[in-house]
């Protein structure tokens, strides 16, 4: 009985070593040695650099707020932009910071405080962009992607912010017409989704752009 619960032992106890030298230590060895020999750029997180130093991924939104930047999507989690100051209780004893993650409010479009959020941002919008009307806003400006972390935007929620971009930043409008097309992402195969924006690359080259006119 004892041979035998050995024996038993013995070959679950090997099983174990093999599976974890082969998929914790060989697996993960050589996926992350092909990944970095054939797509070292996306492997890294797709990262962009600006003098060298990284800037963010071109996978991940930020939020901007300068007039001179196109503005992303609405992120529920502010694409986790939080402050120190946010790590610190209110009168009423609440942190507004609640670690950093990704998603969305799930409300139905019966909510309240789905209507109560649009609106604050429509009001926001047309602020910051005067020469807008209000039906023209696109959708993609006013409802926020799965994850809140949505780097792009659709063709027209660029073209609305053109006039005012060019304002801010001092560029004409065909500069910065050019860099919305040179930052536009066709669809994925030709087929699938929409033409696109990449508003972190944009906002770079409207940034590079500003600087050399000074």
């Amino acid at each position: 009985m004892m041979k035998e619960w050995f024996r038993n032992g013995k070959q679950a106890l090997g099983v174990s070593c093999i599976m974890f030298v082969l998929c914790g230590l060989l697996y993960p060895f050589a996926v992350t040695g092909l990944a970095q020999g054939l797509f070292p750029y996306k492997a890294n997180g797709s990262l962009i650099k600006v003098e060298e130093k990284a800037v963010g991924s071109e996978k991940v939104g930020q939020a901007f707020t300068a007039p001179y930047y196109f503005t992303g999507r609405v992120s529920a989690i502010n694409y986790n932009m939080y402050t120190q100051q946010d790590t610190v209780a209110d009168a009423n004893g609440e942190v507004r910071y609640s670690g950093v993650s990704s998603g969305t409010f799930n409300y139905a479009p019966s909510n309240p405080e789905l209507k109560k959020r649009i609106e604050a941002d429509i009001e926001a919008f047309l602020t910051a962009n005067p020469t807008v009307k209000r039906q023209d806003i696109p959708a993609d400006l006013l409802t926020a992607s799965g994850s809140g972390l949505d780097p792009h935007i659709s063709l027209k929620a660029a073209d609305i912010q053109i006039h005012r971009v060019a304002k801010a930043s001092g560029l004409s409008i065909e500069e910065v017409n050019k860099i919305v097309k040179n930052n536009t992402e066709p669809r994925t195969l030709g087929l699938f989704g929409e033409d696109k924006v990449n508003v972190l690359k944009a906002n770079i080259d409207i940034l590079k752009k500003m600087k050399e006119q000074n």
